[in-house]
Parts: C-alpha cells; structure tokens; sequence
C-alpha cells in the first residue's frame, strides 16, 4: 500500500514512455487552431445574451463582455478528430466539421454538469452558472448541442449522416453516465463493474466519437471506424481515471478546482470506489467515515484536514494505486485496438503520443 503523505505534482505513472511534449503540444495547437474559427462561427448563430455567455465560457470574453485569452480547455477531441481523418487517409481538414462538433457536445456537457455538481470554478475562472445564472447555463448548453448536429448535418453528405449517428449515440451515452454519476452520490456503495461503466458512458464515449468522427467523414469504412472508436473510448477510460486521482490529489494551482474537489462533492469516483471495495482497517474505517458523511448536516463546514484525513484512508487502502494501475490497463488496451488496421506510421505514433500525453498528464 501507499503511503498517506500528500504527494501531489507526481506522474501518474514514471514507467510510461517518455512522452514527446513538443509533438504533442504541436498536435493539440493545430486542432485549437484549425477548428476555433469554425467554433467561434457557430457560436455566433446564437441569438443574443446566449452568443456572449457561450463566449464567455469558451474564454473568448471575460465577465465584462471584454476580450479574452481565457483558457479554451487541452483541445484533446479537436486533436483526435482531425487525427482520425488523417487515419482515413483524408486531409485533416476534413475532420474539422467533427471536431468542432465534438468540442461543441463537450462544453454543452460542462455547462450542465457544472450546474449540477455546483462547481463554481473551471479553468481558473467562475463557471457560466455563478456569473449568468442557472438558466442560461440550461440553455446555452442545449443550443450548443443543437448546433453540434446542425454543423455536421449542412454537409449533407451520406458520410456525415454517419457521423451524426455517432455523435448522437455518443451524447445519449454521456447523459446515460452523468445520470449514473449522480446517482451514485446518493449510494453508500458502488461496484467497481458500475464505476467503469458510468466513466465509459461519461468521458469514454465522446473521446471515443472524437477518434473516429474524422475517419468517418473522411470515407472510412465501418471496421476502421469501430477499431478508431475502441482506442478512444479506453483511452476515455484512462483519461477518467488519471482525472479522478487529480480530482482529489490534483494541485488546484494545475486543475483550477478546490483541494479535494471530487471529496467534497461526495463522488464515487475510482480512487473511491476501489478503496471501500478492498479487505482492511482503512477500507472500514472510510467506509464508516463516508457513511457519516452522507447523514452530517455539518458536511460543507469540514476543515481541509478532514477532507485530508479521508484522502489518506483513501491511499492507504489501495485507491490511489488501484486507480493508477487502471489508468495504465486502459492506455494498453487503447493502443491494442491500433493493431490490425492499416494506419500511416505518422498517424498511428502520434495517436500513441496523445495516449501518452492523457496518462502521464500531472497530478
């Protein structure tokens, strides 16, 4: 077992491959780059005060309504749509409708979640809820997902009648899990089984749409698309599990959240989970903790050291490790589902380069 000192800044894992920072950080910019101007365009169809909160959200604007260079999020899913496109053997231009696409059901997600989890904070700056209110949160995230299907259908093409297919089957699949997740909150217990399957619906889904969105738009055929589809939702899997060590060990200075947000919001997510699941003193002792938690009027007044206290029962008991071996697990089956398709040399190192990136990300 680990031990409970506060580790925070540490990689998820020393073991996976050094990851090429400056190909990476290339990948991610030409996404941002290549599929900003669309984004910003389709934001601009919004019918006013919508237009301005949703900028205002993207980080294009502050409070003020003046211009910004707010922080527009990693732009992973822009990255692997126009990679998946490349994958098809298109151009990644034909993968920008997609990402843009994606990038827009992603942030209709945020808007919500945010509001239902009560985050006040994201990206270092107060989420669209607190500075607009809850009712435009509500509907600046339902327009962002109708333009999402909008973009895509103008093409008017078979392909992208394809690929809104999956962006729709990947959003009911997101709902699916943001429903689990908070249906969690209100259990003592959950399965480990149940927490994959909520974190596969919730990240792994859209990740998984985002690595195939391009391929499809690009003429790729279904089996090049499903295996593309495999890597990204374990790759979705990964990513879930390196966020839920950063959601209660992460520096707030890096996730521009609370010191052990995910605790303080009571989720059952795998650190959680797979600590009340092992044999132990720590694994009872947590379990009784986080039963009185539910119960306790007193819950929002509880000192840093409590919270503290629960994250090291969490560590002692095996979540920390458990939740980092199953980050590792997950990056090895994604780039498996590489194998076996015909993808350029460039295309395919740089998929993994991206794996890499999402699993050896900070904490």
């Amino acid at each position: 077992m680990s031990s409970s000192t506060d580790t925070r800044g540490e990689t998820v894992n020393p073991a996976i491959p050094a990851v090429d920072t400056a190909d990476v950080t290339a990948l991610l910019e030409r996404g941002r780059t290549l599929s900003t101007p669309v984004l910003r365009a389709a934001v601009e169809r919004l019918a006013p005060p919508m237009d301005t909160v949703a900028a205002y959200h993207f980080g294009w604007i502050d409070a003020q309504g003046n211009p910004a260079d707010g922080d527009g999020g990693k732009a992973v899913r822009p990255a692997l749509a126009l990679l998946s496109a490349e994958a098809a053997g298109a151009p990644p231009e034909t993968g920008i409708p997609g990402a843009v696409a994606v990038e827009l059901v992603h942030n209709f997600s945020l808007l919500h979640d945010d509001l239902m989890d009560g985050d006040e904070q994201r990206r270092h700056r107060d989420t669209v809820w607190k500075v607009h209110g809850p009712a435009q949160a509500i509907l600046v995230g339902d327009a962002l997902f109708a333009l999402a299907n909008e973009l895509l259908l103008e093409l008017g093409t078979a392909d992208a009648g394809r690929a809104t297919r999956r962006l729709t089957t990947a959003t009911r699949k997101l709902i699916d899990g943001q429903a689990q997740d908070i249906s969690f909150e209100h259990r003592e217990r959950v399965t480990v089984e149940e927490c994959l399957e909520m974190e596969g619906n919730k990240t792994g889904a859209l990740l998984a749409c985002a690595s195939s969105i391009g391929a499809v738009l690009g003429g790729a055929d279904d089996r090049t698309a499903d295996r593309l589809e495999a890597y990204g939702y374990h790759l979705g899997l990964a990513f879930q599990a390196v966020d839920d060590l950063l959601g209660i060990w992460g520096d707030p200075e890096s996730t521009g959240k609370q010191t052990w947000s995910d605790l303080r919001q009571r989720k059952k997510s795998l650190p959680v989970v797979a600590a009340l699941a092992a044999a132990g003193p720590a694994s009872t002792r947590l379990g009784e903790l986080l039963a009185a938690d539910a119960k306790s009027n007193d819950f929002d007044s509880f000192s840093e050291e409590e919270f503290a206290a629960r994250a090291a029962l969490i560590e002692e008991a095996g979540g920390r490790d458990w939740t980092s071996q199953e980050a590792r697990r997950q990056y090895a089956v994604a780039l498996e589902a590489l194998e076996g398709i015909d993808l350029p040399v460039q295309v395919h190192a740089q998929l993994t380069a991206l794996a890499d990136f999402v699993v050896v990300r900070k904490r």
